[in-house]
């Protein structure tokens, strides 16, 4: 049988995981998993410490802002088993169930599903008031029992829990056999305020995030309209009622969908989506018109419609903009190219028009990757300056050539590239690359992560200009090797 001290760093799934934020001057462990643990790793031990008794544990860094966002998310569904549901950060959530328990087969067939519906490993309690459901689900570990629960449940200072440990009471039991009085006397009334929430005595109230009221217009009508021009007038005037709606909360929306009841109960639907937010019905009416016309079946509207819907199901914050002093808006040039983003986008598809978005990489093969035009389209001039000129074509891979150089570290002199010789008129260079030596476990020990990259611009007798670069070192006593990277226009 296996222990904890048999594993070993050759056994990837047998590591311990740990995410570390810095505090201070020192790293240290924000969140340790469960083989942490056996491993006696703690929350707010220092990374240093943490390596030192666990050599081959692995190190994540902390993300909070992410995490804020995918609790969040998690608020969004449980919405499913309750409207009344409260944050508890960093990673906890509150539901009130008062009433709802019997919709879902009772209280531990509704844990069941909310915790199938996460997707997440998560502890649970169940208490009379939001307190003693929280001191459950962190302190209880397997017990259901107030009065089991440590004193650390009253989440009092240090000092309070210092004081309550060396009087000897290390239960909520333990405290709640104590007059209440004399609690409040040696330990303050907010150990009592505390005491009596767990318990069920004290109100312990939540506030429940209210759910986001959808943009949304809609129209009836008491005959059917048969005329798809007179349709798309209705939709012109809902799209100014839904653009009121983001005006008032200062958004826009990225995604606009109309839905269309026809009389014989058939549903028919449009979707677009814009490279940013927007709110001007004109713009939207636009797309929409393209989306029609690229529709390999154009709307139907049979006998008539009885009823059309706009909503924006996907929204982000826009700002208002400064206009010049012409009375134009500034950054006309910025949005005339979005727009054309999105009707192209429309018209052929949003993966048939595509776009390069940096990414956290070092390499430069690897810095940039292709995704829809659309996704995420904001005017950045900073991500795409750079101090260094780059080719506007890059090789995938690279491509040997053949190089005639100074050794150790001159500039190529003349290289062969498809069978034909180039004479080299003008370098400069080298522009290092390391390897991402903290990509890999023993990266940082030599040779771990991979060769160094000298990269060279270079120009031949005819005036082209290549990116190339030298693959490796010669005083690490491999093999160079040369590499064609790009051409520049």
């Amino acid at each position: 049988m296996e222990t904890p001290h048999d594993r070993s760093p050759d056994h990837p799934s047998l590591q311990p995981v740990v995410l570390v934020e810095r505090i201070g001057n020192a790293l240290r462990l924000a969140s340790v998993d469960r083989l942490a643990l056996e491993q006696g790793l703690s929350i707010g031990m220092t990374l240093a410490d943490a390596r030192a008794r666990c050599p081959f544990v692995v190190t994540r860094p902390a993300d909070a802002v992410a995490d804020a966002r995918m609790l969040d998310r998690l608020l969004e569904k449980m919405r499913h088993f309750t409207p009344m549901v409260a944050l508890d950060p960093p990673d906890g959530l509150i539901l009130d169930i008062s009433g709802c328990t019997h919709l879902f087969g009772g209280r531990q067939a509704l844990a069941r599903q909310a915790r199938a519906m996460a997707g997440l490993v998560s502890r649970h309690g169940f208490g009379p008031n939001a307190m003693s459901a929280r001191a459950l689900a962190r302190h209880g570990g397997r017990s259901m029992d107030v009065m089991t629960l440590p004193v650390a449940a009253l989440e009092l200072d240090d000092g309070g829990l210092a004081a309550l440990r060396r009087a000897g009471l290390r239960s909520i039991g333990d405290l709640a056999r104590r007059p209440m009085g004399m609690i409040a006397a040696r330990f303050g009334e907010q150990a009592v305020t505390r005491l009596r929430q767990i318990l069920g005595e004290a109100p312990s109230p939540i506030a429940p995030r209210p759910a986001v009221i959808p943009i949304c217009a809609q129209a009836r009508f008491p005959e059917p309209i048969a005329r798809t021009d007179d349709v798309m007038d209705v939709i012109e005037d809902l799209l100014e009622q839904v653009a009121r709606q983001m005006e008032a909360r200062k958004l826009g929306g990225r995604r606009f969908a109309v839905g269309l009841l026809r009389s014989d109960g058939v549903r028919q639907g449009l979707e677009i989506e814009t490279g940013q937010p927007v709110r001007d019905p004109a713009a939207v009416l636009r797309l929409l018109r393209e989306r029609i016309d690229s529709l390999a079946d154009p709307l139907d509207p049979g006998f008539g419609f009885d009823a059309v819907l706009v909503t924006v199901p996907r929204v982000e914050p826009l700002a208002e903009r400064q206009q010049a002093m012409d009375g134009r808006e500034a950054m006309a040039h910025e949005d005339a190219i979005v727009a054309l983003i999105d009707r192209l986008s429309i018209r052929l598809g949003p993966d048939n028009v595509r776009r390069l978005k940096p990414c956290d990489r070092h390499l430069p093969e690897l810095a940039q990757r292709m995704v829809p035009a659309t996704q995420g389209l904001k005017w950045d001039r900073s991500a795409t300056e750079q101090a260094q000129p780059r080719p506007l074509l890059l090789f995938d891979p690279p491509q040997p050539v053949a190089v005639i150089a100074g050794v150790p570290d001159g500039p190529p002199q003349r290289f062969r590239w498809r069978d034909r010789l180039y004479q080299v008129r003008l370098a400069e260079g080298p522009e290092r690359f390391a390897a991402e030596w903290w990509r890999k476990r023993n990266g940082h020990q030599p040779g771990g992560a991979g060769r160094t990259r000298d990269y060279y611009r270079v120009e031949d007798d005819e005036g082209r200009r290549y990116w190339m670069f030298r693959h490796g070192l010669f005083d690490e006593g491999v093999d160079i090797g040369w590499y064609l990277h790009g051409l520049f226009a």
